[in-house]
């Protein structure tokens, strides 16, 4: 079985780290090199860097941040956040990148995931998704967690995976920031119905939500931000839990 991974995010507003609650209420938690840099110390596997207003405010990534952010990493960098066409896949990668994630863009153009997967490989393209409960299902929304679009997100993830993305980053709007845990039965449908890599997004209060996001679902990686951003666990830490429960991580 492959080794999870564990992912610190920088969700990116105007330079700065910012962390909310279901999507709201921001505030800034540090500058994105240099939390990245110490991250990367700590033994993440990963670092995840998310322009969250770029859609939503039509502009693109900020590429100097994601080259200051890369120049300082050996461990693998994801850019998200406007990313509307190959060509801005292009600049981020050129930027340092090793993945690019795509969301709003990927929903109203889902030709940009096997254009970008057949110009970089699908080991680069990456498809966010942002996934809220309506009714009986699971919703994708988009630019910011603003926009509902109809779209299932189980069926949305499998689209996705035969357009040729390499990898799932599911964020359930519920759970965001609140910290009482991931979600378990929408990351379980989703991963239960790809083949390709998915990272669980949204909830993580504690190192024990980790180990049930592993334990409950077939997630690959877990992503994290509040836990390491005010200093309650460092990465080297939840992988000592991890290892102590018998879940084999990098």
């Amino acid at each position: 079985m492959l080794a999870k991974r564990i992912i610190p995010c920088l969700d990116v507003k105007d330079g700065k780290v910012v962390k909310g609650i279901n999507f709201k209420g921001l505030r800034d938690v540090g500058y994105p090199p240099e939390l990245a840099a110490e991250y990367e110390r700590q033994g993440a596997d990963e670092i995840t860097f998310l322009d969250i207003t770029a859609s939503l405010e039509a502009r693109d990534t900020m590429l100097k941040i994601v080259s200051e952010t890369a120049s300082s990493l050996f461990v693998p960098l994801t850019v998200g956040g406007g990313i509307r066409t190959a060509e801005d896949m292009r600049n981020a990668l050129n930027a340092g990148a090793d993945k690019v994630s795509v969301n709003s863009a990927a929903v109203s153009n889902p030709g940009i995931i096997s254009e970008c997967a057949s110009d970089f490989g699908s080991q680069c393209v990456v498809v966010a998704i942002d996934g809220k409960r309506v009714g009986d299902h699971w919703e994708v929304f988009t630019h910011g967690g603003t926009k509902p679009t109809g779209i299932d997100a189980v069926e949305w993830a499998q689209r996705a995976q035969d357009l040729g993305a390499g990898e799932i980053l599911l964020t359930s709007m519920d759970a965001d920031g609140v910290k009482t845990g991931y979600d378990i039965p929408l990351t379980a449908a989703v991963a239960d119905a790809v083949d390709i890599p998915v990272i669980a997004s949204g909830g993580c209060g504690s190192k024990e939500h980790i180990y049930e996001v592993f334990a409950q679902t077939g997630a690959s990686a877990a992503l994290a931000a509040s836990i390491f951003h005010y200093n309650e666990y460092t990465v080297g830490q939840v992988k000592e839990y991890l290892r102590d429960m018998g879940v084999n991580v990098r």
